[in-house]
């Protein structure tokens, strides 16, 4: 893992050069020094095998010297070394030690020589130090005779018969000889041709490396050139090119990047093109928005007003019957009466009427502006203070009538005092009437819909709010579909009596005014619907898109 993340850093192409040639290198110094020990040993055999050869020939030589004790014969058969340089020292003694002839001189420590005791009757050898510091390879064997003996039993035997049937013939050792041949030149072969197997190995090791890198030059080429490319791509240059002749993956994948990045290119003017476009396709599409928006907006609201019509036109009867009673009285009072000689009291009671007629026709104009207002559209929402306890008691007024026809009675407990908000009447008066009917449309006759108003004050960071809460006593929503009430087109309610846009629309316009609409509902418990209104010190003004601007 540490040679992972030590090699994280590198290059790609010493990614592979650096553990091919870590390998390589090893491998030659593994192979140098195998080489080197099996040359050593060889060296060193070959310096045994010519000693023994040597001290053989010279122990069967010396036979006759050592029997008959001639030194003169001894010096001349050694005298013959002169021509071997390794020879250090050879001697050759009787069986009593008595040194018959010696040639160089021997400087091993005699306690080292020890070792070879023991062994008179075969050639034994070693290495051994000098007191010098040099390597000495000795040898020592024995200097034998060959003797033949004949028995008594087979003496009568010998005449006439194969000779080794009469004589047995045996070696008694006369003497011994000691050689002692010099390492050093063996040492320096050897040191030579270490050094040789070395440099050989540097030599081969050096040019596969540079063969590897050319190799591997010559693989990651197109890939550093893809690097490079993909550079320019970054900064947005989609000209770059990777030139390769190759046939194998890497040309594949060049060859493949260059198609990409001509259709890279291809693709980056067509974006430009359509950028080009963009904008006025922006502006276009959005003013479909804020078109399909507001119809959407004007359709919910006319569909809320199509279900107010019923209870708005009753509250218009009602004042308008008394118009035209008081108004018909009235007349036919002046019909009957002079109008040149008016009675006091008859002109009391004109007074009376008409203030009647006034009042009612008050009460009529009130009910119409409020209903107006409630439908009006326009392409842009402005805003402004809004009473909004006020705006609740002017949708109570469309809303009570049906809500008298259902048998669901209406509880209010609004605030005094609520500070003012910012924002469009209308709109909120949608919000509250959508909430007042779906609750209506969830209760069974004899329940009850409560509306509370409250405000929330300023803490900390927060500038305080108003906070309205709608909550009816019906069937609930289940959980499963608490999440999605507010999605367009989603409703619970039976096909055909509902659109499914009207919580959507709602969910929009508090968004608008920088609010929050949450729901809590327990199935068969009834549903509570809560918004929270920001308190703003200035007047924001919101489009159809929903975008909100602080008004300067």
């Amino acid at each position: 893992m540490k040679g992972l993340k030590l090699t994280a850093g590198l290059s790609l192409r010493m990614k592979f050069v650096l553990p091919i040639s870590v390998i390589l290198v090893m491998g030659m110094l593994i192979i140098s020094t195998y080489l080197i020990d099996r040359q050593s040993d060889g060296f060193r055999r070959e310096l045994e095998h010519g000693g023994e050869t040597m001290i053989t020939m010279l122990a069967i030589n010396a036979e006759s010297g050592v029997l008959f004790e001639s030194r003169w014969e001894l010096d001349n058969l050694l005298a013959v070394l002169d021509e071997f340089g390794e020879v250090e020292f050879c001697r050759i003694a009787n069986l009593d030690g008595v040194v018959l002839s010696e040639f160089g001189e021997n400087n091993v420590d005699s306690l080292q020589l020890e070792r070879l005791n023991g062994h008179s009757d075969s050639l034994v050898s070693g290495y051994f130090n000098t007191g010098a510091g040099q390597e000495v390879f000795i040898l020592r064997a024995p200097i034998t005779t060959e003797k033949k003996v004949l028995s008594r039993e087979k003496l009568g035997m010998s005449a006439g018969v194969d000779s080794s049937v009469a004589t047995s013939t045996y070696y008694e050792r006369i003497g011994k000889i000691e050689l002692g041949m010099s390492v050093e030149t063996v040492n320096k072969d050897i040191s030579n041709a270490g050094l040789a197997a070395i440099l050989l190995a540097a030599l081969v090791a050096i040019i596969t490396i540079l063969v590897v890198i050319l190799t591997v030059r010559a693989i990651t080429r197109p890939v550093t050139e893809l690097v490079d490319a993909t550079d320019q791509i970054r900064r947005g240059d989609f000209s770059a090119k990777v030139d390769t002749d190759q046939q194998d993956e890497i040309g594949h994948l060049a060859r493949t990047f260059n198609q990409m990045m001509d259709s890279l290119k291809q693709s980056r003017d067509e974006i430009e093109q359509y950028n080009r476009t963009l904008e006025e396709k922006i502006i276009e599409r959005t003013q479909q928005l804020e078109d399909a928006q507001a119809q959407l907006l004007q359709s919910e609201k006319m569909s809320a007003i199509g279900q107010l019509a019923a209870g708005v036109a009753h509250e218009l009867n009602n004042p308008l019957g008394g118009i035209l009673g008081y108004a018909q009285f009235t007349l036919e009072k002046l019909r009957k009466n002079n109008p040149e000689k008016p009675n006091p009291k008859d002109i009391k009671s004109y007074i009376r009427y008409v203030t009647d007629i006034e009042v009612q026709a008050r009460r009529c104009k009130t009910i119409v502006q409020n209903l107006l207002r409630f439908s009006r559209s326009s392409r842009t929402i402005e805003f402004e203070q809004v009473d909004v306890n006020k705006a609740i008691e002017e949708t109570i007024s469309f809303v009570e009538h049906q809500l008298r026809i259902s048998q669901v009675e209406l509880e209010v407990s609004l605030t005094q005092d609520l500070p003012i908000i910012f924002g469009n009447t209308g709109q909120l008066q949608q919000v509250f009437t959508n909430l007042i009917i779906n609750g209506m449309h969830a209760s069974e006759q004899g329940s009850t819909i409560s509306i509370v108003s409250r405000y929330s004050p300023a803490l900390g960071e927060f500038g305080g709010a108003v906070e309205l809460m709608f909550a009816d006593s019906g069937h609930g929503i289940a959980e499963e579909n608490l999440g999605k009430i507010f999605e367009p087109f989603f409703t619970t309610k039976e096909i055909g009596k509902g659109t499914g846009l009207g919580l959507s629309v709602s969910y929009g316009i508090i968004k608008e005014h920088g609010g929050e609409i949450s729901v809590k509902s327990q199935v068969g418990k009834g549903t509570t619907f809560t918004i929270v209104l920001p308190v703003q010190k200035t007047a924001p003004t919101a489009d159809v898109l929903g975008e909100t601007k602080q008004a300067q």
